[in-house]
């Protein structure tokens, strides 16, 4: 199901197609995220006519190309090569003509990997906040709100600065509602979020404001092209690849094992939360048969958060996992997985980790205890223990996390 879920999502499979006409001008490719290069490979598989261009992706999943320059950097905290490369972008943008076609390719992963700084921010201060993000608790859609107006690229500048050139976005949505604004947070995208919405999510987490992101927000830098901008006007999208498609490849395969598919979609909330949710659905299951009976698969996708208090190791669904583990506490004939489309669990080297019955007596004996793991955030050091982490390398696409529960008659 897993696989499925990816294989559904793949650029190299679902770009062939949706290209545009080509222009009578020039054709520049420009993009980031974690499945550009593979976006970018497609496009000049699919090309007819000359290209160019310069798209930007995590360190290892790149791919080789030929006449789309792949540059990598660092995700989820950005670095100086992935501002450099954003300055390049944003430069390739400039200067060209109404005859001209700015194909851009955008995928999650973009947004804190195209770190140009807005106004007189550097890099460290872009580092700060997003390190501050991350442990926060917030959602994509307010991590992503603060970083357009902290930004000069995104947030529909880049659209901007390619006007009057028509500007035509290939989308991999990795955001709960698929909001193209929210996507990689929108560097051709009128943004409909303002400064007072970046300073409310400092104040909503308690997140310390550095002097200089202060002074960049009450300055008129910070704020974005809005929704009505004429250089825009000419800006369309198109979305490629969906979290929802995900889920259907997934229970499709589910279905065909014998298994009713329970689809919730795309959920947020801190991932201990939903692991509950998950627990409670999945015992109703088992024992009185709703939503519906077992034999069953409850598949979910979204973007968890947590809420960093621990020293452990672990991205969003080993933290569901574990949480989910320590809710179920053993209950027979349950197994789950969870794991990131992207091949990379936050920070770690694993997608994800499947879960069984016997999860947390296994770990007993290995001197592991679940709650204390769960207490530190440590998901990680839990499955790495028992040998059940899933490592799938860079999958060069990104539609978020990935999660089902397979429940099984009693």
């Amino acid at each position: 199901m897993f696989d499925a879920a990816i294989g559904a999502v793949d650029p190299l499979k679902i770009l062939p197609g949706r290209l545009p006409a080509p222009p009578r001008g020039r054709t520049i490719v420009l993009g980031a995220g974690k499945a550009a290069a593979a976006m970018a490979k497609a496009v000049e598989d699919h090309w007819q006519g000359p290209l160019e261009g310069l798209v930007l992706t995590r360190y290892g999943h790149g791919l080789p190309t030929q006449r789309i320059e792949v540059v990598e950097g660092a995700h989820p905290v950005p670095d100086a090569a992935g501002q450099q490369a954003a300055r390049r972008i944003l430069q390739k943008a400039q200067g060209l003509t109404k005859d001209d076609l700015v194909l851009c390719l955008i995928s999650g992963g973009a947004s804190a990997l195209m770190a140009m700084p807005g106004g007189d921010l550097t890099l460290a201060d872009k580092q700060a906040v997003n390190k501050g993000l991350l442990k926060s608790g917030a959602n994509i859609g307010e991590m992503n709100c603060v970083r357009k107006h902290l930004s000069g690229i995104k947030g529909g500048r880049l659209a901007a600065a390619a006007h009057p050139a028509r500007v035509v976005t290939l989308l991999i949505s990795d955001v709960p509602g698929d909001d193209p604004s929210v996507i990689g947070s929108g560097p051709t995208v009128a943004d409909p979020t303002s400064v007072a919405d970046a300073i409310a999510v400092f104040e909503k987490y308690k997140m310390p404001m550095p002097d200089a992101v202060r002074r960049h927000l009450e300055s008129p830098l910070a704020e974005t092209p809005k929704p009505g901008d004429p250089r825009l006007a000419g800006a369309s999208t198109v979305m490629l690849g969906t979290p929802q498609a995900a889920l259907d490849a997934a229970a499709a395969i589910a279905g065909l094992q014998g298994y009713r598919p329970i689809v919730l979609g795309d959920l947020e909330g801190e991932a201990r939360d939903v692991a509950l949710v998950h627990a409670g659905i999945a015992r109703q299951v088992q024992r009185h048969g709703q939503p519906a009976p077992a034999p069953a698969a409850i598949i979910s996708g979204g973007e968890t958060t947590v809420t960093v208090r621990g020293q452990g190791r672990g991205g969003r669904n080993a933290e569901f996992l574990l949480a989910l583990a320590v809710a179920l506490d053993g209950q027979p004939g349950i197994h789950a997985l969870a794991g990131d489309t992207d091949g990379i669990d936050g920070t770690e080297d694993n997608a994800g980790a499947l879960l069984g019955p016997d999860s947390i007596a296994r770990a007993a004996q290995r001197g592991v205890e679940a709650k204390a793991r769960l207490a530190d955030n440590d998901g990680y050091g839990f499955f790495s223990a028992l040998g059940d982490l899933i490592v799938t390398g860079p999958t060069r696409t990104n539609v978020n996390d990935f999660r089902v529960i397979l429940v099984d008659r009693l």
